[in-house]
């Protein structure tokens, strides 16, 4: 029933200005600003709804990522920005903080500036 349609996706901020630098300037999405509640980034693909909440409860686990074809480019792209990249103790984390999954999936993650957990996949 819904495989074919547009996904939307949320995630949670307390400052929509600091938001939008982040998830505009640092991350490079292209925002449309729809304040006073979100800002939305919009593909043919999905939509990503940036909203404004009370109070941000950030989860222990990863709530965004994008697949990127040049992860270590695109982690110093981010780094170059100020973002730091997450370790997690016995994940087996490379020295830039790259973890491997069984399948082979290369997976390093971020936060935003509430504390949403973000990835970079390849």
């Amino acid at each position: 029933m819904f495989r074919h349609t547009k996904q939307v996706a949320f995630v949670g901020v307390s400052d929509l200005a600091a938001a939008e630098r982040f998830y505009g300037e640092v991350i490079g999405l292209d925002l449309l600003d729809e304040r006073p509640f979100a800002l939305v980034h919009d593909t043919s693909e999905a939509q990503l709804r940036i909203t404004a909440v009370d109070a941000v409860r950030a989860a222990g686990y990863t709530v965004l990522g994008w697949i990127v074809t040049d992860l270590e480019a695109e982690m110093d792209r981010l780094a170059a920005a100020g973002v730091t990249f997450n370790r997690y103790d016995d994940m087996g984390q490379d020295a830039r903080g790259i973890w491997t999954a069984p399948g082979g999936a290369r997976v390093a993650w971020f936060q935003d500036p509430d504390g949403n957990i973000l990835s970079l996949q390849s």
